[in-house]
């Protein structure tokens, strides 16, 4: 896993690397700004764009120096633009403009880079704050930073977009530059993975350039960046001699009239987790339909017409999903109310079932301990209030995690899973064609197939939220992000097993 660490932490890699390695500072920055140098060469493609590259008077902006150093050793046209040479620079920010001098590449006070006007097929490189800091940009550099953001120009932003903070909020009128890319060394940072930072951040990527890995490996940590290789490491391989009950039996209760569609979809995407036996709990009107579409599954009719209001002996069953397609009537709600009562595994939670919960919070201490809820934003924001940016957001899930003992899977771009004990884990899969009726009823059922096989919590979370946005990318180069059906993800539930197992990162 990718450890998402905060500033300090981060500080003390450089240092750590510099005094063990050992490594110059000069040489590091001039590691990170190669990489940088690298990843711009590949995406030009062959164009000859001009460079207009705003530096800082710290580190941030030194590696803006070294990189316009090795843009314009290439015959690049590049234009510097630093502070004014009464600001303190950073010792490694002064070797650096010493060394671009001396090419005879005169940079430009930022007063004067306020007159710089870029073609659209230009870049514009920012250096000029790192992830060190601390407050909002005021005075000339505020300046500079809204006049970026008015060009036409491609912005690439070094480490973290100008004026964004790696680990709290931004104030509300803040001035931050809206990269287009942000190249974010070692680690990404946190706030690349909030909702508000989207359109600041850009695409961005992770250049590694050479921190200590021993440093990294034993530094703790309590958010993380998944990629394929730990979940290939979690899938459980099937053995030789395995039957059905090997993979255990789950219940999944859903459906109501008008909503029966929720019930289909769920049991066939757990069908497709590698369970053994699955049942499927709806009321009358649902059992001709599931019985006709979903035929691998066996059904358990409730006594009511419209809407299930009541559950079945659970002693069979070794997970239980429920809420797609439930409703919140009367009956809906004395289902929930049932489960929770009875239950002795954990549950998966979705949908209408959290809905009720909302309703009836005192029944969210009865939730068994270690179950998984799967809210999108507003149906959190239902359960656990309101949240003024995503910092406050992870603050609310970790609270209501720890107090409930649940996993909560937060749906959305990065689906967060957070634990019991306080981490958070980013999923890479997905994209925004999910964003469709039924997409959350495909993941609610193959979580309760991947529990019934004995996963833990954790790896089922994070398996199933892993192999669902894999789906939904498999599905997506199909379809097209915009005709994207919640059908076409269960559809590709096995291609996205064989190629998180089979196939390399």
């Amino acid at each position: 896993m990718i450890k998402i660490f905060p500033v300090g932490i981060v500080r003390e890699a450089d240092a750590y690397t510099i005094a063990h390695e050992p490594v110059a500072s000069i040489d590091l920055m001039e590691r990170a700004a190669s990489r940088c140098y690298d990843w711009i060469l590949r995406k030009l493609s062959g164009r000859t764009p001009r460079f207009y590259i705003f530096c800082g008077p710290g580190n941030n902006g030194g590696d803006g120096l070294a990189l316009a150093r090795m843009l314009h050793d290439i015959s690049f046209e590049v234009q510097v633009c630093i502070p004014s040479d009464k600001e303190k620079y950073s010792p490694d920010f002064s070797i650096n403009l010493k060394k671009l001098k001396c090419l005879d590449l005169e940079p430009v006070f930022l007063q004067d880079g306020l007159h710089f006007s870029p073609e659209p097929g230009d870049i514009i490189i920012d250096a000029l704050f790192g992830s060190g800091l601390s407050k909002s940009v005021e005075g000339i550099e505020r300046e500079v930073i809204n006049h970026i953001n008015k060009l036409q120009a491609i912005v690439i932003s070094i480490d973290i977009p100008s004026g964004l903070f790696a680990d709290k909020a931004i104030r509300p009128g803040a001035s931050v530059v809206h990269a287009d890319y942000t190249l974010s060394f070692q680690f990404p940072k946190l706030s690349f993975f909030l909702s508000e930072n989207e359109l600041l951040v850009g695409d961005w990527v992770v250049l590694p350039i050479g921190l200590h890995e021993e440093f990294i490996r034993n530094q703790a940590c309590n958010h993380y960046f998944l990629t394929k290789q730990d979940i290939r490491e979690i899938i459980k391989p099937r053995k030789r001699f395995s039957h059905k009950g090997t993979y255990g039996h789950a219940l999944l209760i859903a459906g109501s009239h008008g909503k029966i569609g929720a019930a289909i979809l769920s049991s066939k995407s757990c069908l497709r987790s590698g369970v053994g036996l699955l049942t499927t709990h709806v009321p009358v009107c649902g059992y001709e339909i599931l019985q006709s579409t979903v035929h691998e599954a066996m059904i358990s009719v409730d006594p009511g017409q419209n809407d299930c209001s009541r559950i079945p002996d659970l002693s069979p069953y070794s997970a239980i999903g429920a809420g797609p397609g439930l409703g919140r009537s009367r009956e809906a709600h004395n289902t929930i109310r049932l489960l929770l009562q009875e239950a002795k595994v954990p549950l998966v939670l979705d949908a209408d079932a959290l809905n009720i919960l909302a309703e009836q919070k005192t029944w969210q201490a009865f939730i068994p301990a270690g179950s998984i809820l799967t809210p999108h934003p507003k149906e959190f924001e239902r359960l656990a209030g309101k949240w003024n940016n995503g910092f406050e957001l992870l603050d609310l899930l970790g609270d209501y995690a720890l107090r409930q003992k649940v996993y909560i899977i937060l749906k959305g771009a990065f689906t967060i899973i957070c634990t019991p004990g306080g981490n958070y884990f980013f999923n890479p899969t997905g994209n925004p064609g999910m964003a469709t009726g039924g997409s959350g009823d495909v993941l609610t059922g193959l979580l309760t197939g991947l529990l019934a096989q004995n996963y833990s919590p954790l790896d089922a979370c994070l398996l199933g939220v892993y192999l669902h946005g894999h789906a939904g990318d498999l599905a997506s180069l199909k379809t097209g992000q915009e005709a994207l059906l919640a059908g076409d993800i269960i559809n590709h539930i096995g291609p996205a097993f064989q190629d998180t197992i089979y196939d390399s990162e």
